[in-house]
């Protein structure tokens, strides 16, 4: 199971005015980068993953009526690009998605082997409901990346059973499931938790009674994630030279995954997600303390690179190429330094 690293933060009371979307004027009133957190990133972010997972589902469908070569490298890029949405997704890893225990349904590691091939030499209907009833390490995207890629990575056709094929498309549709329910968690039209975030400080807001709280909550998921990069998910499989820990190593798609969960700092940030532009953290701290905005842009910018410039796969570097992954670590680890001791107090006296 990934781990999770608890960051408690107090709830205070803020005023609330109305602001231009390009501006936030002398009454301090955040409402309108709220709101863009809310709709351009979040939101966003959780459209493209739901869309992204009908998508696997369609390829490990074909797959399975079709197996091929062809078929098989389509399921594993789409299964490449699902992930995308979902690790920019982890610097706001609070809300529905938490609340409802989304996330162990999505995104458990390591893999259960010896439970799943239990389950695939049993006798039960592999159905999206018999899936959404097992546990997180049996179901999600760790468990589809194994049996699609295979364990060294390099699976073949022949290598493929019928229960496997059923179970992938059983897998991908409990998938799909999970991520509709955290994207419906929020979408207006559905269960519209976003509206909490974008009325944050009215009256009759319990969730986030102030602003503040809300922006609060924003600035925890972004520690949140780069402690878990750090000193989780870079950390474990390093310092126990243990490739069992490393998250996404079937697909050797782990450093990918990384710099996507620092992208999630950088949109959550900045206040964009791919196309998208509008406000976001940046423009309260650039009219705070521009020095310091100018920094946390570089240090998300150098993280991301570092990530990316580790030699080799995950895999080998954690083995061959250890000062490249340090490297990496200590980049992920300033940057969460920067926010939490320095972005974090000037949202907490806003």
């Amino acid at each position: 199971m990934k781990k999770f690293y608890i960051f408690a933060l107090a709830l205070s009371a803020f005023c609330i005015s109305s602001c231009d979307k390009e501006d936030i004027d002398d009454k301090d009133d955040y409402k309108n980068i709220l709101q863009n957190l809310g709709n351009d990133v979040i939101l966003s972010t959780y459209a493209e993953l739901d869309a992204k997972t009908i998508d696997l589902v369609a390829a490990l469908t074909a797959l399975e009526t079709s197996p091929s070569a062809t078929n098989l490298e389509a399921a594993r890029q789409a299964w490449r690009d699902a992930r995308v949405p979902w690790e920019q997704s982890e610097g706001f890893l609070f809300g529905p998605v938490d609340q409802q225990g989304i996330d162990p349904a999505i995104d458990s590691w390591p893999v259960n082997q010896p439970d799943l091939d239990a389950v695939l030499a049993s006798s039960n209907a592999l159905t999206k409901a018999y899936i959404d009833g097992l546990d997180g390490t049996l179901k999600g995207f760790h468990t589809i990346e194994y049996l699609v890629f295979g364990i060294d990575g390099n699976k073949q056709m022949g290598d493929f059973t019928p229960r496997q094929f059923e179970y992938l498309r059983a897998c991908a549709q409990s998938l799909e499931g999970a991520t509709q329910q955290l994207y419906y968690a929020w979408k207006p039209e559905q269960n519209n938790f976003i509206n909490n975030v974008i009325s944050a400080g009215e009256a009759g807001n319990t969730v986030y009674p102030s602003q503040k709280a809300a922006l609060e909550e924003v600035v925890a998921g972004l520690v949140t994630i780069a402690d878990e990069v750090a000193n989780g998910k870079i950390n474990d499989p390093l310092s126990q030279q243990n490739a069992d820990l490393e998250e996404s190593r079937f697909s050797s798609n782990s450093k990918q995954d990384f710099a996507d969960n620092i992208r999630s700092i950088k949109n959550a940030y900045i206040g964009i997600y791919k196309n998208t532009t509008g406000l976001g953290l940046s423009h309260i701290i650039a009219a705070k303390n521009a020095t310091l905005d100018t920094k946390v842009k570089q240090q998300i910018d150098e993280a991301i690179a570092a990530i990316e410039n580790i030699e080799g796969t995950f895999t080998s570097a954690i083995f061959n190429a250890i000062p490249s992954v340090e490297n990496a670590q200590q980049k992920v680890r300033t940057l969460q330094q920067t926010i939490e001791s320095e972005v974090l107090p000037i949202i907490s006296n806003l």
